[in-house]
């Protein structure tokens, strides 16, 4: 395979790097992973996260391992486990679908030119949903975000992120509000790290001031991203998320949706078909990461931590995706279907 390089990912002299988001924003460190228990591994401790980027990196590493000589059967079994790695993120299944159907038809041999072309595919796809969401973004707007969607969960320049720093580079004077993202803190530890490296003015806040800002008109738009989209415009994300949405609503701010088209599940027509992941209990209980463990409460306190929630149609403005921007009534058509 070919040297690829990406914000969180890199293919160099064979070998397959992982940025360890989980140490992120204290320590930069790669990870060297070579098998499939390894990825499955970094996918479920958030090493590697990012519905576009968890997708790219299992095709990555099966092309990776066909490269080496691995047999077909070996390959197929593989994809299967790390399609299961996690379960709601449907970039992961649509490239690995894309990697099977090149295996099946052609053999191993095929595999890293595909892997290759799914990872390029990604880049052209982010840059689409720039241009076109850019547009949407006024002069000296204040933008409120949840989780991250840029470089680091992509290997391009993001979706959400990336309509957001493309405004930016436009000159149109932009401020960012920065939800931290509980339990995990994506957005304190790495959308806070990526608004910094692109020079995007922006302001951290915990995740229950958001409605506060609303209220006092400080919030002009709210851009998120998608970890699936079900054709009837649900869709899952980064839990906290449907929280963001019914209080834009209420307060009459415009709430964007932003994603590849890969991030489509064709096959699942609302969000009640969606899968939702739930996670370990620790992670609410404390925090871990480059900064140390840190328990706030009682070892054996019972816990829900659903790692998504379901946003629905009908509290979305629009659907931001590389393909167009559509509104509830392109939706409601089935549009989602003949992407």
């Amino acid at each position: 395979m070919h040297d690829l390089h990406a914000t969180s990912i890199k293919y160099q002299n064979n070998k397959l790097y992982v940025l360890d988001q989980h140490q992120l924003p204290l320590v930069e460190n790669w990870l060297a992973c070579e098998s499939v228990d390894a990825m499955v591994a970094m996918i479920r401790k958030l090493q590697i996260r990012g519905a576009p980027l968890i997708g790219i990196g299992a095709s990555l590493l099966l092309g990776h391992l066909a490269a080496q000589g691995v047999a077909t059967v070996t390959l197929q079994s593989a994809a299967e486990i790390l399609r299961a790695a996690r379960p709601t993120a449907v970039n992961l299944m649509n490239n690995l679908d894309s990697m099977l159907g090149v295996l099946n038809a052609s053999g191993p041999a095929a595999l890293p030119a595909e892997a290759e072309r799914l990872f390029h595919e990604d880049v052209v796809l982010c840059n689409a949903i720039a241009t076109l969401g850019a547009d949407l973004i006024k002069p000296n707007a204040n933008i409120l975000t949840h989780c991250n969607t840029g470089s680091l969960a992509t290997v391009g320049v993001g979706t959400a992120i990336g309509v957001i720093n493309a405004a930016h580079q436009q000159g149109k004077g932009i401020h960012v509000y920065v939800d931290e993202t509980r339990p995990l803190l994506q957005g304190g530890r790495l959308t806070a790290w990526e608004m910094k490296q692109l020079g995007i003015p922006h302001t951290l806040i915990c995740d229950n001031m958001a409605a506060l800002l609303m209220r006092d008109g400080k919030v002009d738009c709210v851009l998120v991203g998608a970890d699936r989209i079900a054709v009837n415009g649900d869709f899952a994300n980064k839990v906290g998320t449907y929280s963001l949405a019914v209080n834009a609503h209420y307060h009459k701010v415009p709430f964007y949706v932003v994603a590849p088209n890969t991030t489509v599940d064709i096959d699942c027509m609302t969000g009640a078909g969606i899968p939702i992941e739930e996670r370990a209990a620790a992670e609410v209980r404390g925090v871990s990461g480059s900064f140390g463990d840190v328990c706030w409460s009682p070892n054996d306190t019972p816990v829900f931590n659903p790692a998504f929630d379901v946003t629905p149609a009908a509290l979305v403005t629009g659907w931001v995706l590389d393909k167009g921007i559509f509104n509830q009534a392109k939706i409601a058509e089935g549009v989602l279907k003949t992407l």
